[in-house]
């Protein structure tokens, strides 16, 4: 059973007991969470249900295991014969979580 799922504004293909990292969310560490922005269900028994655009009834909870950072991106940017130089570097935060469960259709 697996289904596609709107997380923060992307999309993200789940399954029980897998985890992943999404952009930054709200909620501490240990917290539930609840999505109920389904766009696709594909249940055990290979029977496909497609929202338009999002499925009733239908929600994935998922457990927050840490807040991290993701490693650093260095923007470098130099225009020639003129000395300018800048180095900025960035790293973007990430929410890790587990999916416990996806409730199926009714």
């Amino acid at each position: 059973m697996y289904a596609i799922v709107e997380i923060a504004g992307k999309q993200f293909k789940v399954s029980k007991k897998q985890w992943l990292y999404t952009p930054k969310l709200q909620g501490e560490v240990g917290t539930l969470l609840t999505f109920d922005k389904v766009l696709l269900l594909d249940d055990a028994a290979g029977k496909v249900a497609v929202g338009t655009p999002i499925l009733q009834g239908v929600t994935v909870q998922a457990k927050v295991l840490e807040h991290t950072k993701a490693d650093k991106i260095i923007v470098f940017k130099k225009k020639r014969r003129n000395g300018y130089k800048v180095k900025r570097g960035h790293r973007q935060e990430h929410t890790r979580i587990l999916i416990d469960d996806i409730s199926p259709l009714s």
